[in-house]
């Protein structure tokens, strides 16, 4: 899908959600500290696209609540071992500053403590798990992965997984090809030896679209998300169409910060699909509030 650098995109942006749209859950939305923030934008800034949005994690938060937007999801990754306790703390910090925040935890799978630290990070109020396999390299067939799963089938936390095979980078700036460890089959096995856990694959699972549109029809533990599929801007062979997929198992989320156009691009697109108006609550705020079991 992404071949080369891309550029950025001065397109106009909103002051606050289109009028036309009911209210907004963002459940894909990139919070750390600022040193590893700096970390990933110099990373973007090389190898896939320059990133608008350079501010820290509060004012980050602050921009999107201002805009209307009602709830936040904070998603994070562990891209090492033994930084996870420091980034489940910022993000639990986070969501204590903001009520309107719903932070969740991290992890690197395989990690001395994986349990311990994924439990301390519940009992601060995180909700979740967020794990990124194209930066942390593991196999969704692997211990590391089902010890995971097994945590969080536990304590009925849900998971977030970037597990999709897209977008990969050319220069392959990852410990591993995600396509060598992204596969919809894989994780169909998650699916099947977990069925009381929820997991969500962001992006519509890319490039994999058919895929997990068949296995959102077969698994009612499976959700997806729409960041950056939907904003006309990566160069997809055939691009996805929102109406096909279950709408009671997509959420609306964006990958802010890490957007090189404008923050509400995707809603103003969504806006113009002509989905029903129980789709678009479903889509844009209900399945979210479902997934992270968020008081509405």
């Amino acid at each position: 899908m992404v071949d080369m650098s891309l550029p950025g995109v001065n397109d106009s942006e909103g002051e606050r959600i289109p009028d036309s749209l009911p209210s907004v859950v963002d459940a894909h939305v990139h919070l750390f500290p600022d040193a590893i923030f700096g970390a990933i934008r110099q990373w973007f800034d090389q190898y896939a696209w320059p990133i608008r949005y350079r501010m820290g994690s509060e004012d980050l938060v602050r921009f999107l609540l201002s805009r209307e937007i009602d709830h936040v999801v904070g998603l994070h990754y562990a891209h090492k071992p033994g930084i996870a306790r420091r980034l489940n703390e910022h993000m639990a910090g986070l969501a204590q500053k903001f009520p309107r925040l719903t932070g969740t935890a991290t992890v690197f799978p395989g990690e001395d403590e994986t349990q311990a630290i994924l439990e301390d990070a519940f009992s601060l109020g995180l909700t979740g798990v967020k794990l990124h396999a194209h930066v942390q390299g593991f196999r969704m067939d692997g211990e590391a992965m089902f010890e995971i799963c097994e945590i969080c089938d536990a304590h009925r936390q849900p998971l977030i997984m970037h597990v999709g095979r897209e977008p990969r980078n050319p220069h392959f700036a990852y410990p591993v090809d995600p396509y060598l460890i992204c596969r919809a089959d894989l994780l169909e096995e998650i699916l099947r030896s977990f069925p009381g856990l929820k997991v969500c694959v962001p992006h519509l699972g890319a490039d994999e679209f058919t895929a997990y549109r068949t296995l959102l029809e077969k698994y009612d533990n499976l959700w997806v998300d729409t960041a950056m599929m939907l904003a006309d801007y990566l160069p997809v062979d055939d691009p996805p169409r929102l109406e096909e997929f279950r709408p009671e198992r997509v959420m609306y989320g964006t990958d802010f910060p890490q957007i090189p156009y404008a923050w509400d691009r995707e809603l103003k697109r969504i806006g113009r699909l002509g989905l029903s108006e129980d789709h678009l609550a479903l889509i844009l705020k209900k399945n979210a509030l479902e997934f992270f079991s968020i008081s509405g």
